[in-house]
Order: structure tokens, then C-alpha cells, then sequence
């Protein structure tokens, strides 16, 4: 049910889900959100709509890091992709089956062409 919520907040553009990473206590995303978006209000939306749906009890609030500019979002989408790994639950990344990766979604900023 996260992976299925997390694609309709997705399809109903409310943030654009690059990856979703579930671990056993704890999970990791990396989303784009539109500019007029809070997504503290968002996350705790999701939080309440799984909780409903599922009953799980989620800690109060969650760390956030906003990618800068120096920061490459392929990098922070191989680091999470690499978490289950680094846990020592996976051998490869690819194994891990409780991922879900959403579509890509254009660069709209301007590429100075």
C-alpha cells in the first residue's frame, strides 16, 4: 500500500516520485515537489493515508535533505538504491524487491541552450 499510495500522489502530480526504498524500519524517497508544494504537509498526509490504510505507526516527523546545486540527483538515487546493501540485506541493489521507482520526470530548468 506505500508503493501504491506513493504512485497516486504521483499521478495526481502532487510530487514527482523518482524512488521509493522500503527498509525494515524505515524508508527512504527521493521526490521533486511542485514550487507552491509544502512537503511537510505532504509527507504528513502520506502518513496519515497509510496509516489508515495499513495501521502502521510512523515516528513524528522525518529528516528531509534538499538536493543543492553541487548535489547530483543520480548519486542520492544509487545511494538509496544501495541502502538494503550497505545493511548487509542484499548482496546487489537489484535484488532488494521493495523498491518502487517512479517515472522520469523532465528537467524543466533552463539548460542554457
Amino acid at each position: 500500500m506505500l508503493f501504491e499510495t506513493a504512485r497516486r500522489y504521483h499521478d495526481a502530480l502532487k510530487w514527482h516520485m523518482k524512488v521509493l526504498l522500503l527498509m525494515p524500519d524505515h524508508l527512504h524517497m527521493l521526490v521533486g515537489i511542485p514550487g507552491e508544494a509544502n512537503l511537510s504537509n505532504l509527507v504528513r498526509d502520506f502518513k496519515r493515508i497509510t496509516t489508515r490504510i495499513t495501521g502502521i505507526q510512523w515516528q513524528r516527523n522525518f529528516f528531509d535533505h534538499r538536493l543543492r546545486h553541487d548535489e547530483s540527483e543520480a548519486e542520492k538515487f544509487e545511494y538509496i538504491c544501495q541502502n538494503p546493501v550497505r545493511a548487509g540485506l542484499a548482496t546487489a541493489a537489484d535484488e532488494w524487491r521493495y523498491v518502487f521507482v517512479g517515472e522520469t520526470v523532465p528537467d524543466f530548468r533552463g539548460t542554457g541552450d
